[in-house]
């Protein structure tokens, strides 16, 4: 996982031809933490070449308002074809469940 700022995330959310998915959370957040280690134990599951980033939703402010981020965490998933709005995802219950979700949007 690559940590990476408001510039870096737009910016690569606008790049079309592969997926990616952001991890976006607060440090403060016991949850948000422990879904972090949810989606370390994933990222060894999934493709090399998947992106994944995470951000600090404090500093990311046109982010949050431009997808309607209302809770953390939150995993922002975007497919390959970036025609479609990036899929949100909340409810980070277990690894498979989160597993099978990015699958789902990104294949």
């Amino acid at each position: 996982m690559i940590e990476m700022n408001q510039q870096e995330l737009l910016k690569v959310l606008e790049r079309e031809g592969e997926p990616l998915v952001v991890f976006l959370y607060t440090p403060l957040c016991g949850t948000c933490t422990a879904a972090r280690r949810m989606l370390e134990v994933a990222e060894h599951l999934l493709p090399q070449e998947l992106l994944i980033a995470t951000g600090n939703v404090n500093i990311l402010p046109v982010l949050v308002n431009s997808y309607q981020i209302s809770s953390v965490p939150a995993l922002l998933v975007a497919s390959a074809d970036r025609g479609r709005e990036p899929a949100i995802y909340y409810s980070m219950g277990s690894v498979e469940r989160v597993l099978d979700y990015i699958r789902s949007v990104t294949s």
